[in-house]
């Protein structure tokens, strides 16, 4: 007679994505269940493959500009800005105070709207359908300053060697001016929300907690990091553009749960208002930001550049190389959402399966940043299919095999 039952738990493989209604990415997390606790998550990505770091390749340098502008269509300022400082590294060329802060202005603009999205989707990921459509129509107001500044609701074109594509006149400095103040009162409204709403701190508090020592282990960024107090921010660090002078605020918080990063979004998305309004305030008037095309030589000489930028999600860098043609030898990319994505699979354990999705949209995923790996074996030229978790290590174990990263 058997006096003692022994239960053997069962998992259950859910897959969810990589095209599903609660996420807004192209992406498949393999979520192993044990009743509604999750016990193990996969990442799966490659399926929005492009091939644009070979694309940078046999294009022009000033081709290039358009086309990482089209990496991300969320954040393309940033794309665009940290590889057209790559080439101003190359040919020695400085841009003016107005033109530098004119950058700033496009950047800080992008950013309120990038986070103002991913608090949208996070709403809806949860069911306040309500909140979602009000942020998404004052998120309106941003795209508009955006026209206004770049000439363009969406894909900016606004980069380039030695400045900017145009200028700013005072009279539509006056309306951008306007138009970010109003935007910087619903930016207090929505972050006043977050803080005391019921169903979101139900939702978002004590879920997906990221310990400190874990995310710089894991090398995680941006809003991510910050949210679990790490203080970084390529702005800060780097001083770039006109941020030595402007000094932006490092926004940190200490909880580490999805919470915390929605709620470090919000606070940046009041700081990149308020420095938006000081760049509208202090334009200086130096210089004709916009500089004469027909100038700019066609062949770089020969070199190469390593440039970071602080994009939305966290630190963006290119390297760029001439071999003193008229296209890059090399273009490389690092987009942050390709270690938070990748490298935070352990953040879901624990967790119900109805906290997956949140946890997933408190990282902000930008899955079309992240596709642009082609891998082929040194020795025998052959494709090679290589784990996305080996590649974001950037190193270790594909690199000992002869594998080499395109």
């Amino acid at each position: 007679m058997v006096d003692k039952v022994i239960e053997i738990p069962v998992s259950v493989e859910i897959p969810v994505g990589p095209q599903h209604p609660a996420l807004h990415e192209p992406v498949l997390l393999k979520a192993y269940a044990d009743g509604e606790v999750v016990v193990k998550v996969e990442v799966n990505t490659g399926y929005n493959h492009r091939g644009i770091e070979k694309l940078l390749e046999v294009n022009s340098f000033y081709k290039d500009i358009f086309i990482v502008g089209r990496v991300c269509g969320i954040c393309n300022t940033v794309h665009t800005n940290v590889y057209v400082r790559a080439l101003e590294q190359i040919l020695g060329v400085e841009p003016c105070r107005r033109a530098r802060y004119l950058r700033v202005l496009a950047m800080e603009l992008e950013r309120i709207h990038s986070h103002m999205l991913i608090n949208a989707v996070m709403a809806e990921v949860i069911g306040f359908d309500t909140l979602f459509m009000n942020i998404m129509l004052d998120r309106e107001k941003v795209m508009k300053a955006k026209e206004l500044l770049t000439g363009g609701r969406v894909m900016a074109d606004y980069m380039m060697v030695g400045g900017v594509r145009r200028d700013l006149s005072d009279e539509d400095a006056g309306r951008l001016a306007r138009i970010i103040s109003s935007v910087r009162e619903r930016l207090e409204y929505y972050k006043k929300v977050f803080e005391e709403d019921i169903t979101i701190g139900k939702r978002l508090v004590n879920v997906g907690v990221l310990k400190r020592r874990d995310a710089v282990s894991h090398s995680l960024l941006g809003p991510v990091a910050r949210g679990s107090g790490v203080r970084i921010d390529a702005r800060v660090s780097d001083k770039y553009d006109a941020y030595d002078e402007l000094k932006p605020e490092v926004v940190v918080r200490d909880e580490g749960d999805s919470w915390a990063r929605m709620m470090v979004r919000w606070g940046e998305a009041l700081i990149s208002a308020d420095l938006s309004l000081r760049v509208l305030q202090s334009l200086p008037r130096d210089c004709n930001p916009v500089p004469d095309e027909k100038k700019l030589p066609r062949k770089l000489p020969a070199g190469e550049a390593y440039t970071r930028v602080e994009a939305p999600r966290g630190e963006l860098t290119y390297f760029v190389m001439s071999d003193g043609g008229v296209n890059p030898y090399r273009v490389k990319i690092r987009t942050p959402s390709f270690t938070n994505i990748i490298n935070s699979a352990f953040l879901y354990e624990g967790y119900t399966i109805a906290d997956l999705p949140v946890i997933l949209a408190s990282l902000d995923p930008c899955i079309s940043c992240m596709e642009r790996a082609l891998v082929t074996d040194l020795k025998t030229g052959s494709r090679k299919v290589i784990p996305f978790t080996e590649l974001s290590r950037g190193g270790g174990k594909w690199g000992s095999r002869g594998y080499y990263l395109q």
